[in-house]
């Protein structure tokens, strides 16, 4: 049932106050101005201001770009690496780093490297780096991106730029694997002569912007590499990403020209950011779904499937979306969302939501007077995600179960689930930037997560390994969408929406944002 009840409103109204009394995550509550009252940024293209200022809600994770899988971070780094292959603009998979390319056999793929691509120390591109690169993160599993790699077997040398990619069995999602971060190049000479520490601190790719500083929690900072391979980007003289997780600073930084672009600007901002002289909000959907992660773990409540399907019904999504986000979300028991291959469009734009079944679940799980819970979540992360997880703990408390809230920092919040130290639940947003449902779907690989949320479903095991090497689009396409069903009925996370990117922009500059969240700057220009 999809209900907006009273209930729900006085939920709402009760987080809202609460919020208000804290101070938690606090925005100006001034009413919105009129056109000319807020500081205005200077407009007009002036050489006399070519200094890119991005506002981020955390910082990134590493420069390991195998070890992690977060967007906000490959945001950063899209910027540093190229890809084997990347996406244009409508979509569609291109040759990036490579030159041309050809399928020998259902498991070997040819390919030659563009010629004259250097690092940013001045060493060419060869072969050598292809081969370090994807052997590295296709054989060390301790690596985060190690899942979405180790489908290679090895890359053979041909000559300095001719090389060959041979997977383990046939391999349907190669190119998609191969036009996101996994496959942004590392230097070899460059580590080998000085170690990976070194180049942790002093990173070198060979993208269209070079690293100068990054000061943890603070900024990073980036220039123009003057030999890139298609032409020095001359647009901006320095591209600094400034990391302020308080929602109301990113936004009085844009407002009186202190950063020209603020992500995940609050609902009760939109208004003012689009009536201040020299902002206005850009909006897009994005890739990303906000879900809770439930542990399936022996001993922990959440193992019982029922208890799983009672948080689901507990938890009005539509309401989540509609008040707390004031639209800037959409219900969803998927998250493989539209555009991505295997999408499942009858899990898409609706919702559970029974407060009498959630209640009848528990009890049959053995809990008709409900159970307590820890629920983790980050602060400033994701689009108003302290009031979405208080909303929920709210939800839940009429349905009999006791959430105790963990708000985290960012970078505390990533160490607890690398600890795998999590409890019950956590609240998380994950996107897809390979645009294929193969890279969802596995976070219900029962190995990829023991220790974290000991889920595991045979039906699942067997249609992974199945849609994993299977060379049919329609019948993989078919898989992958079973999956979703399952999982849908089986909840080891409850989706709870698809999250729309919100971005305040400054008026000097033309910026769009698109549904994979990467902040392009050669794409970014001057008015």
């Amino acid at each position: 049932m999809k209900i907006k009840s009273l209930l729900v409103m006085g939920i709402l109204l009760a987080v809202l106050a609460l919020t208000a009394c804290t101070g938690k995550e606090a925005t100006d509550k001034q009413p919105s101005p009129n056109k000319g009252n807020e500081t205005q940024k200077p407009t007009g293209k002036s050489e006399e201001n070519r200094v890119l200022t991005i506002a981020m809600g955390s910082d990134i994770v590493s420069f390991d770009i195998h070890n992690h899988n977060n967007t906000s971070t490959e945001a950063v780094h899209d910027n540093m690496f190229n890809y084997l292959f990347k996406r244009d603009d409508n979509n569609v998979i291109q040759p990036e780093l490579v030159d041309t390319f050809e399928q020998l056999d259902e498991l070997t793929v040819q390919m030659k490297l563009k010629p004259g691509v250097k690092f940013h120390n001045g060493d060419p591109l060869t072969s050598e780096d292809v081969k370090f690169t994807l052997e590295r993160v296709a054989t060390d599993d301790t690596l985060k991106e190690f899942p979405n790699y180790k489908q290679i077997k090895q890359v053979d040398i041909i000559d300095e730029l001719t090389f060959k990619i041979v997977t383990h069995a046939p391999e349907p999602s190669l190119f998609h694997r191969l036009s996101r971060l996994g496959s942004g190049m590392l230097p070899k000479k460059y580590i080998e002569e000085n170690g990976w520490d070194h180049f942790l601190a002093n990173p070198v790719g060979t993208g269209p912007y070079k690293f100068k500083q990054w000061v943890r929690d603070d900024r990073i900072v980036m220039v123009p590499f003057e030999d890139y391979y298609e032409g020095k980007e001359d647009e901006w003289d320095e591209v600094v990403f400034r990391v302020i997780p308080e929602n109301s600073t990113r936004v009085s930084e844009l407002l009186t020209g202190g950063v020209d672009i603020a992500v995940n600007v609050p609902p009760s901002d939109w208004d003012r950011v689009d009536k201040n002289d020299g902002t206005s909000m850009k909006k897009e959907t994005s890739n990303r779904t906000i879900m809770l992660i439930l542990r399936s773990t022996e001993g922990y409540p959440t193992s019982d499937v029922r208890v799983r399907q009672a948080i689901d019904y507990a938890i009005d999504d539509g309401s989540l979306a509609e008040f707390a986000l004031k639209g800037g979300g959409i219900p969803t028991t998927t998250r493989v969302g539209p555009g991505n291959f295997g999408h499942n469009p009858k899990l898409y734009n609706t919702y559970n939501y029974d407060l009498e079944k959630a209640k009848s679940l528990l009890a049959e799980a053995g809990y008709p007077d409900g159970f307590e819970m820890t629920l983790h979540s980050p602060r400033g992360r994701y689009l108003q995600d302290a009031e979405v997880t208080e909303m929920i703990a709210g939800m839940l408390t009429q349905a009999g179960i006791k959430v105790n809230i963990e708000f985290m920092e960012w970078s505390n919040f990533v160490e607890m689930r690398s600890a795998k130290k999590n409890k019950d639940a956590y609240l998380l947003g994950l996107g897809n930037s390979m645009f294929d449902g193969a890279y969802s779907v596995d976070w219900y690989r029962a190995a990829r997560f023991e220790g974290e949320t000991d889920y595991k479903n045979d039906e699942i095991e067997e249609l992974l390994k199945a849609s994993a090497s299977n060379m049919n689009s329609a019948e993989r396409e078919a898989q992958i969408q079973r999956i979703e069903e399952i999982a849908a009925e089986d909840v080891p996370h409850v989706q709870l929406y698809q999250e729309t990117i919100n971005t305040g922009v400054s008026d000097r500059i033309v910026f769009t944002p698109t549904q994979d969240e990467m902040i392009y700057v050669p794409k970014i220009k001057r008015k």
